[in-house]
């Protein structure tokens, strides 16, 4: 197997990202794998999933010592997204990647929507959203299990399984933004959470694409070093930025992502 080394700059990048924002991790990994090292999506999705996933973990372990992690949320949303996932996975291969390109600029393109919104709510904003089903009883720290608090995590779970499987996303944020709305968990908590879910839905996706043979490791590897590398360095240098303009100008970024993806797409088409 000969290792292709470039491929640990770009992960350095989406690395730097991830550590900076907390998500967008696999939203930064496939086009710079498709547009840097010519992979096709169907290629690069996985590889994604392993570098994101790893990273993940390791951003996960100091929350678990901390003990913010809220157990049962992540192995419910996990847990639903784990089984989807490999679905996600032979989904991708019926389509030709022409059409999963589009979609994946789709996909950027309703993120970067999100975040940039996001970014200009205020918090009096978020204060009059409406109670969400997952309460968090104050005095235990644990939310308040009822049947539609289950149905709403189930769901979110399904989604970001399958979107982890069909174009390698489905991490930070879709997780973010759905537990969001489904619970009010503390921000510190909700990201940890999330971070946790993404970890173990990445590692299904990655022994998925492993066992159907769909997993490109000299490509996986150095990307997956260099995606690490980069998030604790992204960590390290996060507090020198205000946060709602680092994620306008993420959201930006994403915009302009997603309209070369959607050209690359288009023209493949012809």
């Amino acid at each position: 197997m000969e290792i292709q080394w470039l491929g640990i700059f770009p992960g350095i990048f989406t690395g730097f990202v991830l550590g900076l924002t907390g998500s967008g991790g696999a939203i930064i990994a496939v086009p710079l794998l498709v547009f840097g090292l010519n992979a096709t999506v169907v290629e690069a999705a996985p590889v994604a999933l392993l570098s994101v996933g790893v990273s993940a973990a390791v951003a996960t372990y100091s929350s678990f010592r901390q003990k913010i992690v809220r157990y049962r949320a992540a192995s419910l949303i996990a847990g639903a997204g784990m089984l989807i996932t490999p679905a996600g996975i032979w989904v991708a291969r019926q389509f030709p990647d022409a059409l999963l390109t589009v979609l994946f600029s789709a996909v950027l393109t309703y993120a970067a929507w999100y975040m940039y919104r996001k970014s200009h709510e205020s918090a009096a904003q978020s204060e009059m959203a409406v109670s969400p089903p997952c309460q968090l009883n104050l005095e235990s720290g644990r939310l308040i299990w009822t049947i539609p608090c289950a149905k709403g995590l189930l769901a979110s779970g399904a989604a970001t399984g399958f979107l982890s499987g069909l174009l390698g996303v489905g991490g930070g944020f879709i997780i973010i933004p759905a537990l969001r709305k489904v619970s009010d968990l503390p921000m510190k908590t909700l990201i940890a959470t999330a971070l946790s879910i993404t970890a173990l839905i990445s590692l299904t996706g990655v022994i998925s694409a492993t066992s159907m043979g769909f997993m490109n490791w000299s490509l996986a590897l150095p990307f997956t070093a260099g995606t690490v590398a980069g998030t604790l360095i992204g960590k390290h240098y996060a507090h020198n930025f205000d946060e709602a303009k680092l994620q306008r100008g993420f959201a930006i970024l994403t915009w302009c992502i997603a309209l070369s993806m959607l050209i690359k797409g288009a023209y493949a088409f012809y």
